[in-house]
C-alpha cells in the first residue's frame, strides 16, 4: 500500500523523488517481509522510552531526560511543529501543533487516562524516558539549520547502550528537564540551544513564546492531572537564568 507516491501510469514505475503531492510519503507491507518480526505484537517492558518532537523554533535541546511527571506532561502535550512542505496550505512560517499523546485522533478515552498509565508504568518499571528533538538548532526554521542527523543517531545509540544517563546533566532553566552537557562526537554547544543562536536576545523572545504556547495548550488538562504534573510545565522566565 502506497500513500502520496507518484507512479507512472504507463510503466507503473514509482518516482520516489516526485514531491508534487507532498514531501511525506508512506508505504505499508506485510509483517512477513520482516525476518525477525514478532507476530504476537508483544515485548518485555522497555528500558527506555523515546518521544520524538520536531521543534521548528530552535528552542528545545537535541535530547532531554524526563522524570515520570515530565514524561506525562510532554506526552499529554504532544508538541511538534508543522513546516512548509509537510502539509498543503501551510505558509512559509512554522506552525506549532499539540497532538495529545502524539496521536490525538486515535485516543478513544480521555488523554489523562493514557498519561496516568504511562507515568505509573515508568515509575513501576524504572524506565528512562527521553524527549528527542529532530527540529532546528541555531535559530528557528528559515534561520537555523536542521538538527544534524549524525548527532541524533549518536544520542540514540548512547540512550540504548545506557551510556547517556551516566553523562553529566544540567537542568534546563525553561523546561526543568535534564539535558546532557556533552557527548563524544557532538559539538557541546548544541546541548545549550541559546548558545547556538547568533542573537541570544532573539532566542529569549522565541523561547518565551514557545513556553506560552505550552502553557496555553495545557490549560485544558490542568483539572485532570496531579500537582506534580502541573509542576512539570515550563516556567515563563528569561532563558539565560
Amino acid at each position: 500500500m502506497l500513500e502520496n507516491v507518484v507512479m507512472d501510469p504507463v510503466t507503473r514505475r514509482l518516482d520516489l523523488d516526485d514531491d508534487r503531492l507532498t514531501e511525506n510519503t508512506r508505504a505499508g507491507y506485510p509483517l512477513s517481509f520482516i525476518a525477525n518480526a514478532s507476530t504476537t505484537g508483544q515485548a518485555p517492558h522497555p528500558k527506555n522510552i523515546v518521544m520524538l518532537t520536531a521543534d521548528a523554533f530552535g528552542v528545545l535541546p537535541p535530547i532531554a531526560k524526563l522524570s515520570p511527571s515530565q514524561a506525562m506532561y510532554h506526552f499529554l502535550s504532544g508538541y511538534t511543529a508543522k513546516v512548509a512542505g509537510t502539509e498543503k496550505g501551510l505558509g512559509s512560517e512554522p506552525q506549532a501543533t499539540f497532538s495529545t499523546c502524539f496521536g490525538a485522533p486515535f485516543m478513544p478515552r480521555h488523554p489523562s487516562v493514557y498519561g496516568n498509565m504511562l507515568r505509573a508504568l515508568i515509575e513501576k518499571h524504572n524506565v528512562d524516558c527521553w524527549l528527542v528533538n529532530t527540529g532546528w538548532t541555531g535559530g528557528k526554521y528559515g534561520v537555523g539549520q536542521r538538527m544534524p542527523i549524525r548527532a541524533t543517531r549518536l544520542l540514540l545509540d548512547a540512550v540504548l547502550s545506557g551510556a547517556l544517563k551516566s553523562q553529566p546533566m544540567r537542568t534546563d532553566p525553561l523546561f526543568g528537564f535534564q539535558v546532557p552537557v556533552a557527548l563524544t562526537g557532538i559539538e557541546a554547544a548544541i546541548f545549550t540551544p541559546r548558545e547556538t543562536w547568533a542573537d541570544a536576545a532573539a532566542y529569549d523572545v522565541q523561547a518565551r513564546a514557545l513556553v506560552a504556547m505550552f502553557k496555553k495548550n495545557f490549560g485544558k488538562f490542568e483539572v485532570h492531572v496531579d500537582a506534580d504534573v502541573k509542576a512539570a510545565a515550563p516556567a515563563l522566565r528569561q532563558a539565560a537564568e
